[in-house]
């Protein structure tokens, strides 16, 4: 699943980045203006509406700064730079099914963290997750999904071994939630570009959640065990 080539250090040349280390916001202030964001799309403020095209592509002629590097899920449902209310160029956006971390997914997340330098990396699942309702459900699935959804058996296995009353939607949020972190276990695992920039203190990685229902993002913080994961792997 993941070529050893993922597992040495990788060095981009910043191409994408207009600015200098100083223009960016530290992973505190990146993580405040998303979270502020998604009060305005909850209190209906949206910022978005208030730019035309003209001004979309004047903006997209500078380059892209973006100020986070978010791994989403491909729900039609979610559209991450709405929902958190971030312009074109502030989010560079990965959407795969499940949200979950594979080869393309992994070097995808490195340039963003790596060449465009965003300070924050934050894995986002959602709540009635098709492919997490399948594997929950033990669905019968076909074609390559079952390979891609692999990831998300090693949660719900984590589930049913922490809590193994679960059933139901009450499993299936369970199931989710742990998704989010098992994406983050295996980018930490996988990369040792990530896991050398969160050393470091440039890059802070935090999960989240996006409730469909209701808009509102639950943040969930940085993976209860980041520092346990770099010191075994070094």
């Amino acid at each position: 699943m993941f070529p050893s080539a993922f597992s040495s250090s990788i060095h981009f040349a910043p191409d994408g980045w207009a600015g200098t280390a100083s223009d960016r916001p530290s992973p505190t202030e990146a993580l405040r203006l998303m979270q502020e964001g998604n009060r305005r799309f909850l209190a209906g403020q949206s910022e978005l509406a208030e730019h035309d095209l003209a001004h979309i592509l004047e903006h997209s002629r500078k380059g892209q700064q973006p100020l986070a590097t978010v791994l989403g899920c491909s729900d039609s449902r979610v559209p991450l730079e709405l929902v958190l209310d971030q312009h074109i160029g502030d989010l560079f956006v990965i959407r795969v099914a499940g949200n979950v971390v594979r080869t393309a997914t992994l070097g995808t997340i490195e340039y963003g963290v790596d060449a465009l330098k965003t300070p924050l990396l934050v894995v986002m699942g959602h709540t009635h997750c098709g492919a997490c309702t399948a594997v929950a459900n033990g669905d019968e699935l076909g074609g390559h999904i079952p390979q891609l959804v692999a990831p998300i058996g090693d949660a719900l296995a984590a589930v049913r071994q922490r809590y193994s009353s679960l059933e139901g939607e009450a499993l299936l949020n369970a199931v989710i939630e742990e998704n989010v972190w098992q994406s983050i276990e295996d980018m930490l695992r996988h990369s040792s570009v990530v896991r050398g920039l969160v050393r470091n203190g440039s890059l802070k990685v935090k999960g989240a959640v996006y409730d469909i229902e209701s808009g509102a993002v639950k943040w969930l913080g940085p993976h209860p065990r980041q520092n346990v994961i770099i010191a075994e792997l070094g």
